[in-house]
């Protein structure tokens, strides 16, 4: 081959490679398109996509653990006004939304209605014990008295029924029911739960607008909820938190609706962290969520009486009297990012971020919630009255912790293996093709340059060397 063919084949190869690396440039847009039409299509809530498929399906089991708070000296805190001293107990865990979504219907304005069934089946592979342990805690019904009727009254009702301020009932009681000598009728944390739905709901499909994808339209036929007396707080805002709207920005929070605390409320980006070998996002419930309103603003109307709340000074608590119909606060287990004082009428409490916070691991291409644990702690309150004899030695309003739930679930290996399988490794295959483009492409063209080079710079010296 003689010089000029040997130049021309090098300058050749090295259009040749700049083109590869082009076509690896041009892959980028044009693979990204691809991968964003198809989760988008993927997303919407419509028969036979995987969105659908994830949202109607039961395959993925949702845990309720409870932990329930065990009275160590209840004579004590009547006869002394000592302060509880506390035992955690637990998990009892049930299996809940094993029940399929019902009534789905879909309308020509892009939104879907349904309501969740709800259920609890006992785990006792996965209990600290059986349902008939036993546990003293706070009679409820004591409590309920206390709160909404004339203390005269409430005196008589208690004296007459031979009730105490404190109770021993099974776990299964305290859950799920028992009668109660005093109020005549059936007690209990989550009665009546196994036979309700909570809903209907009605979210939108995103088959106009993918980013209004889950978002639900309305709750209950309304599109607010009417327990704060405020538009603000009673605005029903994002989704329910399985799933959000694909390309998840982590510079912005995600807004969900839970009827367990009646309100709307958001998650904040924490990190990022690999489950089953997929990277999600991970979402906390930030420590302003239930701040006093004197430093969040935002929270001041979800502030409704001034004595327990201490005129809206009080860091998280959420005061449920209105939404429930009974005197219950909600708060963060152990009363983690609460007012101190909180803490300082109780003895056995240690909150922790890690153990007690809430947090959803959301897989930001798809917007797909694949881990999330939502954990709430209850709480009633008693407090010192002149009228009622079993308080009368009780010094000051005591929020009294019943119980804390863990509602947790994440995806198995085999739905992480399908997700992996049918996402996941067709990006990395594209992300691949790529960069392997552009790496070869650009390796081409800067060997065959610099040949290139090299074989005219020979020639022009053979040419003075002649000459």
């Amino acid at each position: 081959m003689t010089c000029c063919d040997q130049k021309c084949a090098l300058i050749a190869g090295a259009v040749v490679g700049a083109l590869i690396a082009v076509l690896g440039g041009i892959l980028i847009p044009v693979g990204n398109l691809i991968i964003d039409n198809t989760v988008k299509k993927e997303a919407v809530l419509e028969n036979g996509t995987l969105a659908f498929d994830t949202w109607t399906s039961v395959d993925t089991a949702i845990y309720r653990q409870f932990w329930l708070y065990d009275v160590q000296n209840p004579d004590d805190v009547m006869n002394q006004g000592a302060k509880p001293v506390l035992v955690q107990k637990g998990p009892y865990t049930y299996k809940s939304r094993f029940i399929p979504k019902a009534n789905i219907t879909f309308y020509d304005n892009f939104t879907a209605s349904f309501i969740l069934p709800a259920g609890a089946i006992f785990e006792p592979s996965m209990s600290a014990g059986p349902e008939d342990d036993n546990i003293t805690s706070l009679n409820l019904a004591v409590a309920g008295v206390y709160s909404f009727l004339d203390h005269k009254w409430a005196n008589w009702l208690i004296n007459s029924s031979n009730s105490k301020l404190f109770q021993k009932r099974t776990v299964k009681e305290l859950l799920w029911g028992y009668r109660d000598p005093m109020l005549k009728t059936t007690m209990g944390v989550f009665y009546p739960y196994n036979g309700t739905i909570d809903g209907p709901y009605t979210v939108f499909t995103g088959k106009d607008d993918i980013t209004k994808v889950a978002t639900i339209d309305r709750w209950q036929y309304e599109r607010s909820v009417s327990y704060w007396n405020d538009t603000y707080c009673n605005m029903i805002n994002g989704t329910d938190g399985s799933s959000f709207a694909p390309s998840i920005d982590k510079k912005k929070p995600l807004y969900f609706f839970s009827p367990d605390i009646c309100r709307s409320i958001s998650a904040v980006y924490d990190s990022t962290v690999d489950l089953k070998g997929i990277d999600v996002y991970r979402f906390m419930l930030p420590s302003e969520a239930l701040e006093a309103p004197a430093v969040n603003p935002d929270n001041h109307c979800f502030c409704t009486e001034t004595v327990v709340s201490k005129d809206c000074t009080l860091a998280g608590l959420l005061d449920l009297t209105s939404c429930r119909g009974i005197p219950v606060y909600i708060s963060l287990p152990h009363f983690l990012y609460g007012s101190e004082v909180l803490l300082q009428g109780i003895e056995g409490l240690n909150p922790n971020v890690d153990e007690h916070s809430i947090f959803l691991d959301v897989e930001p291409i798809t917007g797909f919630t694949l881990r999330f644990a939502k954990r709430l702690q209850l709480n009633m309150m008693y407090g010192p009255s002149n009228s009622i004899e079993i308080l009368s030695k009780i010094k000051d309003f005591t929020i009294f912790p019943i119980l804390w739930v863990n509602e947790t679930a994440a995806l198995d290996d085999e739905t992480a293996d399908l997700f992996k399988r049918e996402l996941i490794s067709r990006i990395e295959l594209l992300e691949g093709i790529q960069i392997g483009l552009i790496s070869a492409g650009t390796a081409v063209f800067l060997i065959c340059s610099i040949a290139a080079i090299v074989v005219m710079k020979k020639r022009g010296k053979k040419y003075t060397i002649q000459g």
